[in-house]
C-alpha cells in the first residue's frame, strides 16, 4: 500500500435534507467518505449540538469530527469534500456564513503548511470582523480558524487530543484549554458515535 497521509475533516451541518436529519447526513458523508478509494476513515468523534452563531441565525448545528488515512494530495481530498457536500446539495453560492445541509472542512493533512508559514500567520491572526468578509483564494492547511472554533475543537479533542498544529505547536487540548470553558458553552454531545472505519 502507497504511504498514508492523517488527515482531519471537520463535518456540520444544520439542516436536513430529503434523505433525513442533520445527523443523518453526517453519518452519511462519513459513510460515503469511507467508501472514496484512496481514504480510509480512521476514527469519529461523537456528535455535538452546537448553537448557531449569531444567536437566534438559525437551527441549531450537529457538530463532528473525523481522523483519515489518505493517498490523496490535500487538492484532491478537498475535491472529493466538496463532491460529498454537493451530492447532499449543498449549495456554496449561498455564502460561507449560511445555515447548510451539509459542511465538511479539511483541518489537517499531515504536517502540512499551505501555500507558506507567512500566509498561515496572516490568515489566522486576521481580525474576527475582517474573517467575516474575506476568503482565502487558495487552499490554506492547517484550517486558519482551527484553533477559535470550540465546534471543531471539542469533537476533535475525542480522538485526536495530542495532535499538534505544525505553525505554533500547541496540541488540540492545549488549544482548546486556551480557549477557556466559554468555547464550549451551549454544546452538548449525542450519546452515539456515527460510524468508524479501518485504515
Amino acid at each position: 500500500m502507497e504511504n498514508l497521509s492523517f488527515g482531519i475533516v471537520a463535518l456540520g451541518a444544520n439542516l436536513p435534507t430529503a434523505a433525513g436529519d442533520p445527523v443523518h447526513a453526517l453519518a452519511t458523508a462519513v459513510a460515503t467518505l469511507g467508501r472514496e478509494p484512496g481514504l480510509w476513515i480512521a476514527d469519529v468523534s461523537r456528535v455535538w449540538r452546537t448553537p448557531a452563531v449569531p444567536a437566534g441565525s438559525g437551527p441549531d448545528y450537529v457538530n463532528a469530527a473525523a481522523t483519515i488515512r489518505t493517498t490523496l494530495d490535500a487538492r484532491a481530498l478537498l475535491d472529493r469534500l466538496h463532491g460529498i457536500e454537493a451530492a447532499h446539495g449543498r449549495d456554496r453560492s449561498t455564502g460561507r456564513w449560511s445555515a447548510r445541509v451539509l459542511d465538511l472542512d479539511l483541518i489537517a493533512l499531515d504536517g502540512l503548511i499551505l501555500p507558506d508559514p507567512a500566509t498561515l500567520r496572516h490568515w489566522i491572526g486576521m481580525a474576527p470582523d475582517r474573517q467575516r468578509v474575506k476568503t482565502p483564494d487558495r487552499l490554506i492547511l492547517p484550517h486558519p480558524r482551527m484553533q477559535d472554533r470550540g465546534f471543531v475543537l471539542g469533537p476533535l479533542a475525542e480522538i485526536a487530543p495530542d495532535w499538534h498544529h505544525p505553525l505554533t505547536g500547541l496540541s488540540v487540548s492545549q488549544m482548546l484549554a486556551e480557549l477557556g470553558p466559554a468555547a464550549l458553552s451551549g454544546m452538548m454531545p449525542l450519546p452515539d458515535r456515527i460510524g468508524t472505519g479501518e485504515p
